[in-house]
């Protein structure tokens, strides 16, 4: 085994062992930074059909903006190894949640299955091995509805928009493909760094770990271990330390992002880099990287392969099959950035051929945009967000039931 896989283990081992189970005592939640910014916020929760327990928070107002029964509704999903926290972490004025509240919309944010505030399930532990038993398919197939479902229950609309970053638009093309009746309760999707296709993604790091995805996958199994970089006391403290205004380290930071991302030096703000290390990464299973390095080695945007015999058994083919992207019919906003080194702008418009109902490409103005400018670039307000709330407003007219 090469040195890479053996380096990867080593720091998932240590990571595990630093790891909490639960949001650590004390810690600031997404819930605390929302009301220290002046915000009303309600907390919820959502069960999966397979049980597990999903926490939801929800923005209903604004200072300039009190709550209101009937506004339109907005949910946002987060990417991998994320949580609620990104849409709400740069602040009021800078973040899509506070813009959207501050605009007149009830603002939704979800957590995935296994994230910091989604870590419950009605029979299962977390330290078990089949609580991590799930990719972003079962996000897709099982969270997302739950989710979906429960914010329209709690405020008696039939239809919302939704914003997903990265993974959070991975699972929506899986739900809106194979639960295709969700599609009438999307009054639009818009897809920042839309996920699907993988086969020409530029991440000199993520291409350097893609072919050994079967080796840690027996190995991490093997161990027993089966959740990827958990939120834990470890990357707080390492955050606080090393990527502070005061450390000589602080550079070295920036630059680990960037070489995952793509680099976009002006668009990074390093003083919240402590912040943002605080919060993510905020959990996530093996199986959910697993996934993505399988899709972006074949090529393909199609479900989890569990090996010729496995696959005959669950599929019955001996390849995993695609997702029917053609069946979305929900319009979806393809929102790119031309140095998205996690999602190629080639990939974004092969998924675009694809996709039964395309609104269209929208490239964001900046040819240095990367993966992460999404949720913390400087300029996201003036050269994303309020394009994309222009858009959510001219679509909100009354639906006929």
């Amino acid at each position: 085994m090469s040195l890479l896989p053996a380096a990867c283990l080593l720091f998932y081992a240590v990571s595990r062992c630093v790891a909490t189970q639960s949001i650590h005592q004390g810690q600031v939640t997404t819930a605390d930074l929302i009301v220290s910014s002046g915000y009303p916020v309600e907390q919820h929760s959502a069960v999966t059909l397979d049980g597990y327990v999903l926490g939801l928070f929800r923005i209903p107002g604004s200072p300039t903006n009190p709550p209101a029964k009937g506004k339109p509704v907005v949910f946002l999903q987060h990417g991998i190894l994320c949580s609620s926290t990104d849409w709400i972490i740069m602040g009021p004025g800078n973040s899509i949640a506070y813009l959207l509240a501050d605009a007149g919309f009830d603002v939704w944010l979800g957590n995935t299955r296994g994230n910091t505030y989604s870590r419950k399930h009605i029979s299962e532990d977390p330290s078990s091995v089949k609580f991590w038993d799930f990719s972003w398919h079962e996000i897709g197939m099982y969270d997302l509805p739950a989710m979906i479902d429960t914010v329209l229950q709690s405020t008696h609309e039939d239809i919302l928009h939704y914003i997903g970053h990265s993974q959070g638009t991975t699972a929506f093309f899986v739900m809106a493909s194979l639960k295709p009746e969700y599609n009438v309760k999307i009054r639009s999707m818009q897809a920042f760094a839309p996920v699907a296709f993988m086969g020409n993604l530029k991440s000199p790091f993520i291409r350097a770990i893609a072919p050994f995805v079967n080796q840690i996958e027996w190995i991490m199994r093997m161990l027993g271990v089966k959740e990827f970089l958990p939120n834990s006391e470890m990357f707080t403290l390492g955050g606080q330390k090393a990527c502070n205004d005061d450390s000589s380290f602080q550079e070295i930071c920036a630059n680990v992002l960037f070489l995952i991302a793509g680099f976009n030096s002006d668009q990074l703000n390093r003083t919240v880099l402590p912040t943002i290390l605080q919060h993510t990464p905020a959990g996530a299973s093996v199986s959910q990287f697993v996934h993505f390095a399988q899709n972006m080695n074949s090529g393909h945007f199609r479900q989890y392969d569990y090996g010729m015999l496995l696959n005959l058994r669950r599929y019955g083919s001996i390849l995993p099959p695609n997702y029917p992207l053609e069946r979305i019919s929900a319009p979806v906003f393809l929102h790119y950035g031309e140095n998205d080194w996690l999602a190629a702008v080639s990939d974004v418009q092969q998924l675009e051929r694809k996709l039964g109902n395309s609104a269209g490409l929208f490239r964001v103005p900046d040819d240095r945009w990367n993966h992460l400018d999404f949720t913390y670039g400087i300029e996201a307000p003036s050269l994303l967000y309020a394009r994309v709330i222009d858009v959510i407003r001219r679509l909100n007219v009354p639906i006929e039931k």
